[in-house]
């Protein structure tokens, strides 16, 4: 029986090794602000837009899990309708050669329950790496509510990670871990963070490719109201 681990298959290439030899800039950004943790906000309004199939040619989805071969994950990504809109929108305005990669999307509580447990079975994984399972419509975890979405840049169509992984689970993870190093991991995540902002997603501090849009988290970092609650795409 295969054993699935937390953090793998890496499916990235190192952004330091993959730009060092190339003669190509990374898009100069400033620098990332200070990042804090909010109380997840009230969930007031329930939106019941629909989920979508993410499906455009300069977003390359990886489907992680599934590659990983958890019980509970999907060969698909789906997001709300109007964030994987902001998904196609940002592609259309990045340089020439750039794109977006799909780490995981909407994830049911199934697969949180799954990935979960692996956590707290494992000394070297930090509980808090995932959200606790929870059912409650009015504080779902941001993945099951289809607003939040792990992801990276690609360039030539090639998913890069900036001096860490997709579910790393080092402090190298968080999103500003890099502001005083200087080189070409520092401008990736930095380009990362400011394209996400520019298009109003949050990212979470302690993961740098995870960003939300219209979850509870989001509704607290901006002032504005969370609206996106439990859904699924396999609901009549």
């Amino acid at each position: 029986m295969r054993v699935q681990k937390i953090g793998e298959p890496v499916l990235t290439t190192d952004v330091q090794k993959f730009f060092k030899n190339l003669n190509i800039d990374i898009p100069e950004s400033e620098a990332i602000p200070e990042l804090w943790e909010p109380e997840a906000s009230a969930l007031e309004i329930f939106d019941d837009e629909p989920l979508i199939e993410l499906k455009h040619p300069h977003v390359k989805t990886l489907n992680c899990y599934w590659e990983a071969g958890w019980e509970n994950s999907f060969k698909t990504s789906w997001l709300r309708e109007s964030v994987a809109e902001k998904l196609y929108c940002i592609t259309e305005e990045l340089p020439e050669r750039w794109g977006l990669a799909i780490f995981d999307a909407w994830r049911p509580l199934a697969l949180q329950n799954e990935l979960f447990k692996a956590a707290c079975e494992d000394p070297k994984v930090p509980e808090e790496l995932f959200a606790e399972p929870n059912s409650d419509p009015v504080t779902p975890p941001p993945h099951l509510t289809g607003g939040a979405v792990d992801l990276t840049f690609t360039f030539d169509n090639v998913p890069l990670a900036p001096a860490s992984g997709f579910d790393d689970i080092t402090p190298a993870a968080r999103a500003d871990f890099l502001e005083k190093t200087p080189g070409f991991d520092r401008d990736f995540r930095r380009f990362l963070y400011w394209t996400m902002h520019a298009h109003d997603f949050v990212v979470f501090q302690e993961e740098w490719w995870h960003f939300e849009f219209g979850t509870r988290r989001w509704g607290a970092l901006t002032g504005e109201k969370a609206k996106f609650g439990v859904v699924s795409p396999f609901r009549n």
